[in-house]
């Protein structure tokens, strides 16, 4: 069986497409690049496709940081850093990941970590002892919560006392 050709597509082809997806959901320059270079545009024609959505404000990094953060902690339930992680993945300046960061209310993220843990800690076997401790301060690391945080809430004692 033969491979499938690939359409080549055209720059212009190109901007109408890119177009439609950041009217559609917030993209990020990196992402879009790569799909670029995948429709076999040349670095000169992408380059300045970029600049024009840039331009147009179909595209921007930063409304793009802040729109991921909030979606991956309000509905993902991710930490602070497993988010900062995925955005410089993405190629997200520093800056712009720690400006998306700060827009966070401190508030409603404990919040949503003392829900989990609370959930969480109800699946625990071992309960409030140092395995079933250990067990849910590992598990609240992996979604990319901070040490800190993870330790003063599981010291807490309404964690434990509503299982």
């Amino acid at each position: 069986m033969a491979p499938l050709r690939q359409k080549t597509v055209t720059p212009q082809q190109a901007l109408v497409r890119l177009e439609t997806l950041c009217a559609a959901s917030e993209q990020c320059s990196h992402e879009l690049l790569v799909k670029l270079t995948r429709w076999g545009i040349s670095a000169s024609d992408s380059k300045s496709i970029l600049e024009s959505l840039t331009r147009r404000k179909f595209l921007s990094d930063k409304r793009f940081a802040v729109a991921y953060v909030r979606d991956k902690y309000r509905f993902g339930k991710w930490g602070r850093r497993k988010i900062a992680l995925g955005l410089a993945q993405k190629r997200i300046d520093r800056n712009t990941i720690t400006e998306a960061l700060d827009s966070i209310d401190d508030e409603e993220y404990n919040n949503i970590l003392r829900a989990i843990m609370r959930s969480r800690a109800r699946t625990i076997k071992e309960g409030n002892s140092y395995e079933g401790r250990n067990k849910l301060y590992r598990a609240m690391l992996s979604r990319g919560y901070e040490s800190s945080l993870i330790a003063s809430i599981i010291k807490d004692s309404d964690l434990w006392s509503s299982l």
